[in-house]
């Protein structure tokens, strides 16, 4: 059973859907200005901005669906457990160190093209999810087995990692997805430490 979407979560995805729909009509002009954009590249199109608006561009109908479907169902879950202002920040942490460790590791090969997606910010979520409640089963559409959430999600961090190193699926930041999960662990250590120390603690 799905949960109830939640308010902060609904707002990110409408907003997600609504620039989706405002790229279908100027295509060029949006990814010229919002896309994450190399620090190299010769025309000099990277803008400070882009490190989050690229996150609410999409390349394709897949793309978007994939990416909001994944926001609604644990992105209302985490917004219950920390609040909305709570997993607005957390969200927002993990899209810009996603866009950080892209243009870093762009900069350092000296190659790349413009990112867009929420992907790295997605991929802090589930690391969030699989941190907090690690024994959680997940069904798989590609493997119909309930699998732990802490196993799917680690899976798939090495995937990413695989995937970059090898450079295989060219065309996916897989550095950015990794990235939005290292913002993610350090943003979810930060709060852990606070809470350990008589700071802020969930509700």
């Amino acid at each position: 059973m799905f949960p109830a979407i939640t308010p902060a979560t609904r707002a990110l995805i409408l907003a997600n859907v609504l620039l989706f729909l405002l790229e279908q009509v100027a295509m060029r002009p949006m990814l010229l200005h919002f896309a994450l954009w190399p620090l190299a590249t010769p025309e000099a199109l990277f803008r400070p901005w882009q490190l989050v608006t690229y996150a609410f561009l999409h390349a394709n109908l897949l793309h978007i669906a994939f990416n909001m479907f994944t926001l609604y169902v644990f992105g209302s879950v985490l917004e219950r457990y920390w609040g909305a202002r709570r997993f607005l920040v957390y969200y927002l942490v993990c899209v810009l160190a996603a866009g950080g460790t892209q243009l870093a590791v762009e900069y350092a090969a000296r190659t790349g093209e413009p990112t867009l997606g929420a992907s790295g910010g997605i991929f802090g979520v589930l690391l969030a999810f699989a941190m907090l409640f690690p024994r959680a089963r997940l069904l798989l559409l590609f493997a119909p087995i309930p699998l732990p959430a802490w196993l799917v999600v680690m899976v798939y961090g090495l995937l990413e990692l695989f995937f970059g190193v090898t450079g295989t699926q060219a065309s996916v930041a897989h550095f950015a997805h990794l990235g939005g999960m290292l913002g993610g662990a350090i943003m979810m250590l930060y709060w852990r430490t606070r809470a350990d120390r008589g700071g802020w603690r969930p509700t």
